[in-house]
């Protein structure tokens, strides 16, 4: 009987100026049983982001300057894809690699990430989506962001999620095919589930020990909120227009 390899994932890190964090979040995913491949996108750190995750043992791609999330999580499949021409491994139903997500600043929790692979691999979902604990920092926010993305995704596909935008999770490929070309900044998490589900496919939310650095209530943190605000809107509007929904 000839054996057959056993199914792989490859983890996509997105990372700007991570240095201080990058090196645990790759050693605690690269101990994720099944992943067989961890790259970093350097999204145009102006530290040593890059260095830091290739001597903790990732495989990194660089962007010259900042593109936002979406383009680094495109980009990082990309290469993911290049690598499997390469190498054939067997990966999900269709022999392509499933792929994780994860946020650069998890550290070691980031290990926990691996509850959200079995159910991709095993075909009971087409996307995880990793539901955090309250955190040990609180943010700075006002949950204006959570309730708009939470109830755009209600009215579009009428699943309600718990944390709307979160970021770490597992999908087939044939689901992210399904949702590309992706929803621009931070828009991407709430373009995922919808563009997910409005193609037919299962989104399965699933509970994770993790923590990562929160927006504070300074300037910055406002602004950032602003920025997601405005992604999300605009994530949802276009998929509303395509549903002919005003």
């Amino acid at each position: 009987m000839t054996a057959h390899p056993a199914p792989a994932v490859a983890a996509v890190i997105p990372a700007k100026d991570e240095a201080d964090r990058i090196a645990a979040t790759v050693r605690a995913v690269r101990g994720i049983p099944g992943v067989d491949l961890v790259v970093v996108v350097d999204d145009g750190s102006s530290d040593d982001t890059a260095e830091i995750a290739r001597a903790a043992g990732a495989e990194v791609v660089r962007h010259a300057r900042n593109r936002g999330k979406a383009a680094a999580m495109t980009t990082g499949a990309g290469y993911v894809a290049r690598h499997e021409g390469v190498e054939g491994r067997v990966g999900g139903s269709d022999g392509r690699r499933p792929l994780l997500f994860v946020d650069g600043d998890l550290e070691g929790t980031a290990a926990n990430l691996g509850v959200l692979v079995p159910p991709v691999l095993e075909g009971r979902a087409d996307m995880t989506i990793a539901t955090l604990p309250p955190q040990k920092t609180a943010g700075g926010g006002h949950g204006f962001v959570v309730r708009l993305a939470r109830k755009g995704i209600e009215d579009l596909t009428g699943f309600v999620p718990q944390q709307p935008l979160s970021g770490m999770r597992c999908i087939s490929r044939p689901a992210f095919d399904a949702a590309s070309p992706l929803a621009r900044g931070w828009g991407v998490e709430v373009g995922l589930t919808v563009d997910v589900l409005m193609a037919g496919l299962r989104v399965e939310e699933v509970p994770c020990e993790l923590h990562h650095r929160v927006s504070g209530a300074d300037w910055r943190g406002q602004v950032h909120r602003a920025k997601q605000y405005r992604d999300v809107a605009l994530a949802l509007a276009r998929r509303r227009v395509r549903r002919g929904l005003r």
